[in-house]
């Protein structure tokens, strides 16, 4: 009887980590979003190791609006996207640039992206998030979730999986909860 409690005892220190993962989603590596207020799915990378969230976004324009700051870009995700999207500005993020995209020129180890707050649906979760703007259209995906994002969804990401959560599918009144 002692032998078999022992298999038992050895598992007790997983159990506080098994509890916590209770209440989370299982993602895959790429998951559909629907970006709400752009009537627009997309097909999204998760990333664990970035710590923002990045749209494929083009000609990107800060400028005031009733003395608020705002941003007009365009998506960078294919052709049919030719009209320009407005939002405000919800600040200007510092993204540290890799080695290959350092400029000694510009003395700068980061760049900087203007980021905006979208509401994205993926499962059956929309959540308010924080996107910066950036050309992604050398990338396969022109949306990019990180780590921050990824807390707002409850997400547990496992990268042998693709499309976990199916097509999006969140109420239009849905709550963006925190």
């Amino acid at each position: 009887m002692r032998l078999k409690a022992l298999p038992l005892l050895l598992c007790l220190p997983a159990l506080p980590g098994l509890s916590a993962a209770a209440g989370k989603t299982v993602y895959g590596l790429n998951e559909y979003a629907h970006l709400s207020g752009i009537d627009l799915e997309v097909a999204a990378k998760l990333d664990t190791g970035a710590k923002t969230a990045s749209l494929s976004a083009r000609d990107i324009k800060r400028f005031k609006r009733n003395g608020e700051s705002w941003v007009r870009f365009y998506l960078a995700i294919d052709t049919a996207h030719s009209h320009p999207i407005e939002r405000p500005l919800a600040r200007v993020s510092k993204i540290k640039r890799r080695a290959g995209d350092y400029d000694p020129d510009e003395d700068k180890n980061y760049t900087a992206r203007p980021v905006i707050a979208l509401d994205v649906c993926m499962g059956s979760a929309l959540r308010s998030i924080e996107v910066n703007l950036t050309d992604r259209s050398t990338f396969q995906y022109p949306l990019l979730i990180g780590s921050e994002a990824l807390k707002r969804f409850d997400a547990l990401v496992d990268p042998s999986l693709k499309y976990a959560a199916g097509k999006p599918a969140c109420a239009t009144d849905a709550h963006t909860a925190e």
